[in-house]
C-alpha cells in the first residue's frame, strides 16, 4: 500500500476554500473542551480495550467474541437500543440525545487478516495465522471510546446518534460479499436512517498526532479479476503439436501494463497488478492452462468498466494470433470512497479547530475501503489518524506481520470522532 501523486485541481480548490473561507464548527467551546477531558479520562480503557481486541483477533463475519464485548459495553453505556447480528456478526447502538435533531453514524470494523503476526509486544496475538494487521482493533476501541464520551454528553446532544460496528471489511474469507454491504442489505442502517455517515482509518504513513483529510475522493475503487488463459497440452518436445499458454499468458501481461500506462490520462491514477501466475505441472509437458489473478484500482466511477473493457481487447487480439482461448471473470470489490464536499467542508473545518496545524491534505491513496458503500446511499466523510512513530520504530505498513500503532491515537480518534459528529448535529 502507499500513496500516489495525482490530486487534480478541483479537488486542490476545494482544499484551498477550507483553508481560507470555511465557518467556525458549531460545537461549543465547553463542550470541546468536556470531549478532550473524557478522552484524556478514558485512555487507559482505551488502551486495554485495543490490547485485549488486538490478542484476541477474529476474520471476517466471525468476530463474535469481538461484538460481544462492543454489545455488553454499549448496554452498559445505556443506549436506548442495542442490535446484535446486523449483516451477520454487526452491532448497532442507537443513543438519542436530549433534544431532537439530525441522525448521524459512526462507522468502525471490526475483522483482522489472515497473517501471523512478527512483533514480541505482550498483548501478541494469541491466534494462530490471525493478527490485526490494518489496525481494525483500534478502530473498534476508538469507536467504544466515542460511545462513551457521546453517552455522557448525552442530554447536550441534539439528534440522534447511531453507532455501526461493522464486520468483514477486509472481505468474506469464504469469498462472499463485503461486511458492508451486508449490513446494507440487512437494513443496517435504517430506523432512523443517518443523515450523514462518519469513519476513520488509522494510518502508519502519517505521524501520531496528525489527521488526513481529503474532500472528494480519498481512496480507489478496488476490482478483482481472476484470468484462464487456454492452451492445448502436450509433450514438452513437440510444442508444434500444441498450443503453449504459457507465452502467451507472458505477452498478455506486458500488455496489460500499457493499460495504465499508455491508454488512459495520465492524470487519472490507475493502477493494475497481476499478484499471482501459475501454469503447468512438470518440466517436459507444455502445459494446457495458465491462471492468473490480480487488482485494478481507479479513481473515477466508469473507471474499472473502462480497464475491463481494454483487459478484453487485448485477450481477445493476443490469444486469437495463437489459437487460444480465454476466460477473465471480472468483479468490482468495492467502489471510490468519495468523501461529499459540503460535509468535508465543515467537518475539515472542526477538525482544525481542534486539531489546528495537525490537519493535513495527505496524497491520494490506491487502497480501498468498502465504507464507500455507505457514501452510495448518504454524504460521507472518511479521514485518517496517524499512529507512525518513526522515533519509536513504529513504521510498518498495513497488511504486514510488523504492523503497529502508537496507541496515542486511539484518544485522538475519539476527540476527532466525537468532534465532527457533534458538529453536525449542531448546524
Amino acid at each position: 500500500m502507499r500513496f500516489l501523486h495525482g490530486a487534480s485541481w478541483p479537488f486542490m480548490l476545494t482544499a484551498l476554500c477550507v483553508s481560507l473561507g470555511a465557518q467556525a464548527p458549531g460545537v461549543p467551546a465547553a463542550t470541546r473542551t468536556r470531549v478532550d477531558a473524557i478522552a484524556a479520562e478514558i485512555t487507559p480503557a482505551l488502551i486495554a480495550t485495543r490490547r485485549d481486541l488486538h490478542q484476541h483477533p477474529e476474520l471476517g463475519f466471525r468476530e463474535t467474541r469481538t461484538a460481544g464485548i462492543v454489545a455488553d459495553r454499549l448496554r452498559a453505556l445505556k443506549f436506548d437500543e442495542v442490535r446484535t447480528g446486523v449483516g451477520i456478526t454487526g452491532v448497532v447502538g442507537i443513543l438519542k440525545g436530549g433534544r431532537p435533531g439530525k441522525v448521524v453514524a459512526i462507522r468502525a470494523d471490526m475483522d483482522a487478516l489472515p497473517i501471523q503476526e512478527a512483533i514480541a509486544a505482550a498483548y501478541k496475538s494469541l491466534v494462530p495465522n490471525v493478527n490485526h494487521s490494518c489496525g481494525h482493533d483500534g478502530h473498534t476501541a476508538i469507536l467504544l471510546g466515542v460511545a462513551d464520551v457521546l453517552s455522557r454528553l448525552r442530554a447536550e446532544i441534539p439528534g440522534t446518534v447511531m453507532l455501526l460496528f461493522q464486520p468483514a471489511e477486509e472481505g468474506d474469507p469464504d469469498g462472499g460479499k463485503t461486511g458492508a454491504l451486508r449490513v446494507l442489505e440487512a437494513n443496517g442502517l435504517a430506523n432512523p436512517k443517518p443523515d450523514v455517515i462518519f469513519g476513520l482509518h488509522l494510518d502508519p504513513q502519517i505521524e501520531v498526532g496528525q489527521i488526513g483529510v481529503r474532500s472528494g475522493p480519498a481512496m480507489a475503487s478496488a476490482s478483482r479479476f481472476t484470468l484462464k488463459v487456454i492452451g492445448k497440452k502436450t509433450h514438452g518436445a513437440m510444442p508444434h503439436t500444441g498450443i503453449d499458454p504459457i507465452p502467451i499468458a507472458a505477452q498478455i501481461v506486458s500488455a496489460f501494463q500499457t493499460i495504465p500506462a499508455r491508454q488512459i490520462d495520465a492524470q487519472q491514477p490507475t493502477v493494475l497488478t497481476i499478484g499471482r501466475m501459475s501454469g503447468g505441472n512438470r518440466y517436459n509437458v507444455i502445459a494446457d492452462m495458465v491462471e492468473m489473478e490480480g487488482t485494478v484500482r481507479t479513481f473515477s466511477a466508469d473507471g474499472p468498466e473502462t480497464v475491463k473493457t481494454k483487459m478484453e481487447a487485448i485477450l481477445k487480439g493476443v490469444t486469437a494470433s495463437y489459437g487460444a482461448s480465454y476466460e477473465l471473470n471480472y468483479f468490482t470489490n468495492a467502489p471510490v470512497t468519495f468523501n461529499d464536499p459540503g460535509l468535508s467542508t465543515a467537518s475539515i473545518a472542526a477538525l482544525k479547530t481542534v486539531f489546528g496545524e495537525k490537519v493535513l491534505t495527505p496524497q491520494l491513496q490506491m487502497v480501498s475501503e468498502d465504507f464507500s458503500y455507505y457514501q452510495q446511499q448518504m454524504p460521507g466523510f472518511y479521514f485518517f489518524v496517524g499512529v507512525k512513530n518513526q522515533a519509536r520504530g513504529i513504521t510498518a505498513m498495513w497488511h504486514t506481520e510488523y504492523y503497529e500503532m502508537d496507541e496515542a491515537a486511539l484518544a485522538i480518534g475519539v476527540r476527532a470522532l466525537a468532534n465532527v459528529a457533534l458538529d453536525f448535529l449542531s448546524r
